[in-house]
C-alpha cells in the first residue's frame, strides 16, 4: 500500500539522494561500470558525447613517451563549485601516517589536500604524533589511534591491532581515497598495523596513493598492492630504485625508462606507478605517458616531505594523485564514457597532480627564490588550480 504521509516520504527520497552522493555507492558504481564495459558485455555501448572526451595522448608501452594533456585533464575533471553540493561531496580523504619522529610529511600532505579542493582531511597517527599535528592546523581531524612497539607489550599485539583496525574501519567507507605512508616511519608494528589496513582498503574498493615508508612497507610486501587496480605507487629515484631491484631483479634501465616502467607495472598487477623526476613519467602497464612541466629549481629543506627527485614534490603530490584521482572516477560515472572507454582514473589523477604541483613550486620559487620552502609551495596550490580552471567557470 502506497505511503500517503508526505514527511515520510520526504525522509526516504532525502536517504536516496544521499546514498547516491555517498563515496560508497560511486565506488559500487565504478566497479560496476568498469565490468560492464570489458569484452562481452553491452553495457556502456552508446555513443558519448564530444564533450566528455578525454585524451591522454599517452602511447603504448613499446612507443615513445609523449607529453601528456594536462591541463585538458584538470579542466575536464575538477568538479564545478555548486551551490547545491553538501560537504564531503568534493571529496574526503585520509592520511595514515605520521609517528614521534615525523609530523610534518602527514601535515603537508592532509592540508594539501584541502588547499587543492577536498572537503574533509582526516589524520590517522601515532598518539605522540597527534598533538603535534593538531597544533598546526584546526582544519584536520586527526585520529590519535596507531601505536609503536615501544608502548606495547608482546602480550598486547593481536589485541592492539585489532582495535586499530576497527576504529579505523569505522571510517574507512566515508572516504574517497587514502594515501599511506607520509612520516609513517619503520616501525614493525606500526607497519603491520598499517598493512592490516590497507587490506581493508582494497576489500572496500577504496584507492590507496603510497608514498615515502608505505613504499617501503609494499617494496617488502607487494601483495599489498599486487593486482589493485586502484592502488598508485610514487616512487622517487631511490624508491623506485629499490622497486625495480625486488621486482625485476635489475638496476633501472635509463636509456628504456618507459619501457622498464611498463613492465614493473605488468609484474605488479596493473597498478599505476609515477616514476617522480626532471619529468614525471607515469605507466597502468597498457600505457605510458609523462609530465614535464618546469617546477622549480629549490631543493628545500624537508624535500622528503615534499621535494623528491629534482624538481617534483613528494607528500604534497601524493595527495593532489588522491583527490584528482578521486574526481576523475566521480567524472566517468557522472557522465558518459568517453572516446577511450580503456582511461583509467589513476592515470588521470597522476597527471593532475603532477602538473599542478609542478605550477605550484614555480610560483612559490618565482616569488620567494632560495628562500623557498614547503609552506610556500602549499600556499600556491589554489593559485595553481585557479589558473588552469578558474573557479566562476
Amino acid at each position: 500500500m502506497r505511503n500517503h504521509c508526505p514527511h515520510a516520504w520526504h525522509q526516504q527520497q532525502h536517504r536516496g539522494r544521499m546514498w547516491a552522493a555517498s563515496p560508497a555507492f560511486r565506488r559500487r558504481l565504478f566497479l560496476l561500470r568498469s565490468l560492464s564495459s570489458l569484452p562481452g558485455n553491452a553495457a556502456c555501448s552508446s555513443s558519448p558525447s564530444p564533450s566528455t572526451s578525454i585524451r591522454v595522448n599517452a602511447m603504448s608501452a613499446s612507443g615513445p613517451v609523449y607529453e601528456a594533456d594536462a591541463e585538458a585533464v584538470v579542466r575536464r575533471i575538477t568538479p564545478p563549485l555548486d551551490r547545491a553540493r553538501h560537504k564531503g561531496q568534493a571529496g574526503k580523504i585520509a592520511v595514515i601516517g605520521g609517528c614521534r619522529e615525523y609530523t610534518g610529511a602527514p601535515y603537508f600532505a592532509a592540508i594539501s589536500a584541502l588547499k587543492v579542493g577536498a572537503d574533509l582531511s582526516h589524520v590517522f597517527c601515532t598518539r605522540d604524533a597527534a598533538t603535534v599535528i593538531k597544533s598546526y592546523s584546526p582544519e584536520l581531524i586527526v585520529h590519535p589511534i596507531l601505536e609503536e612497539s615501544y608502548s606495547v607489550s608482546d602480550g598486547e599485539r593481536e589485541y592492539v591491532s585489532s582495535r586499530i583496525l576497527t576504529e579505523v574501519a569505522k571510517w574507512m567507507e566515508r572516504f574517497d581515497c587514502i594515501v599511506v605512508g607520509p612520516g609513517l616511519g619503520r616501525d614493525s608494528f606500526l607497519l603491520d598495523c598499517v598493512s592490516n589496513i590497507m587490506r581493508h582498503a582494497r576489500q572496500a574498493n577504496i584507492p590507496t596513493v603510497v608514498d615515502g615508508d608505505g613504499l617501503f612497507l609494499i617494496t617488502n610486501n607487494l601483495s599489498l598492492v599486487e593486482g589493485n587496480l586502484l592502488a598508485i605507487l610514487t616512487p622517487n629515484v631511490y624508491e623506485y630504485k629499490r622497486l625495480v631491484q625486488k621486482v625485476l631483479n635489475c638496476e633501472v634501465n635509463e636509456e628504456n625508462a618507459s619501457e622498464q616502467l611498463t613492465a614493473l607495472c605488468q609484474k605488479i598487477g596493473g597498478i599505476t606507478i609515477m616514476w617522480k623526476g626532471k619529468a614525471d613519467i607515469i605507466s597502468d602497464g597498457k600505457t605510458v605517458t609523462q609530465v614535464s612541466t618546469f617546477g622549480s629549481p629549490r631543493r628545500c629543506g624537508g624535500q622528503g616531505d615534499i621535494l623528491s627527485g629534482r624538481f617534483v614534490a613528494n607528500v604534497v603530490l601524493s595527495v593532489s594523485f588522491c583527490i584528482f584521482a578521486s574526481w576523475a572516477r566521480h567524472f566517468l560515472l557522472t557522465n558518459e564514457y568517453p572516446t577511450e572507454k580503456s582511461v583509467n582514473p589513476m592515470m588521470l589523477g597522476c597527471i593532475a597532480g603532477s602538473l599542478l604541483l609542478r605550477k605550484a613550486a614555480s610560483h612559490a620559487f618565482e616569488k620567494n627564490k632560495r628562500s623557498t620552502v614547503t609552506t610556500d609551495i602549499i600556499e600556491f596550490l589554489g593559485k595553481s588550480l585557479e589558473d588552469i580552471c578558474p573557479a566562476g567557470h
